[in-house]
């Protein structure tokens, strides 16, 4: 079973991601949220990574697809010593290198660039071919939004990652169900989600993305099969720990107001909501 620790470390990264953002003056909060649980069991149990030699070539790399959910990566490298606290507030203000999505120049942890959606993918198949071919041990992990599997260069990827046996090889799909303003069946739907990716040679599980004990016991049995790639679909809430922000499309990219603001400080455990929103 998971401890309570961990518990209160997503509770944490909630409350932070939040005043990040409003204090940096916008965001997308509610794809901040519906990754929380997966980034704290990752960062927190699963990844192989030191904060003391970012760049150590027997790292785990873990690339976060969707990158306008930075400020959730940020948040969790911060605590892991990546970058200070001091730096996670300049989010959003100027001469920060914190943009609104990660910059792997900049910012220390960050494996790629990430934001023009659709790429992480084929970026973290490159990192776990050469993994491969070098005979390493290390292990590549990419975040994908639901929305950017739309992308023709997710299914190039898709298709090539079993023809190279990556078993070291993990995606993990954000499975909200909502994209921008709407819903995702409403634009293009993606089901049946599962049974695309086998029929492509990929080993599957499905879990609740807000449980980490399924999340735990998934990521420790990587991977699922030798010689093959690892998929995991994480079914989510966009805005989950908010009420009025989950699962309504027009928070994907909007700021409370004075009232909205008592409501979530008050949900997510914040005593005053003395937030900056300039």
């Amino acid at each position: 079973m998971v401890n309570r620790n961990l518990e209160e470390k997503a509770k944490e990264l909630r409350r932070t991601i939040f005043e990040v953002i409003c204090k940096g003056g916008g965001g997308h909060i509610p794809a901040c949220l519906s990754i929380v649980e997966i980034l704290t069991v990752l960062y927190e149990k699963i990844l192989r990574i030191n904060p003391n030699n970012p760049r150590e070539h027997d790292r785990d790399r873990f690339i976060l697809s969707k990158g306008h959910a930075g400020v959730a990566l940020y948040s969790v490298l911060a605590d892991k010593g990546f970058i200070s606290r001091e730096q996670l507030y300049t989010y959003g203000h100027a001469g920060t290198d914190l943009g609104g999505h990660p910059d792997m120049h900049k910012v220390p942890g960050v494996e790629a660039s990430t934001g023009a959606l659709g790429h992480g993918l084929a970026f973290g198949l490159g990192m776990a071919l050469a993994g491969k071919m070098d005979k390493k041990e290390y292990r590549v992990m990419v975040l994908l939004g639901d929305g950017e599997c739309q992308e023709g260069t997710v299914w190039e990827a898709a298709m090539s990652a079993p023809q190279h046996l990556l078993d070291n090889f993990t995606v993990i799909i954000d499975y909200n169900k909502l994209q921008a303003l709407d819903r995702l069946d409403n634009i293009i739907s993606l089901e049946p989600l599962a049974q695309k990716w086998q029929s492509f040679g990929w080993q599957v599980r499905e879990v609740d993305g807000h449980d980490m004990n399924q999340l735990l016991v998934t990521f420790e049995n990587l991977p699922f099969t030798p010689d093959k790639p690892n998929l995991v679909i994480a079914h989510t809430i966009k805005g989950r720990g908010i009420s009025f922000m989950e699962n309504v499309p027009i928070w994907h990219y909007r700021l409370p107001n004075e009232e909205e603001m008592n409501i979530a400080c008050r949900e997510l455990g914040i005593e005053k909501p003395v937030l900056s929103m300039t």
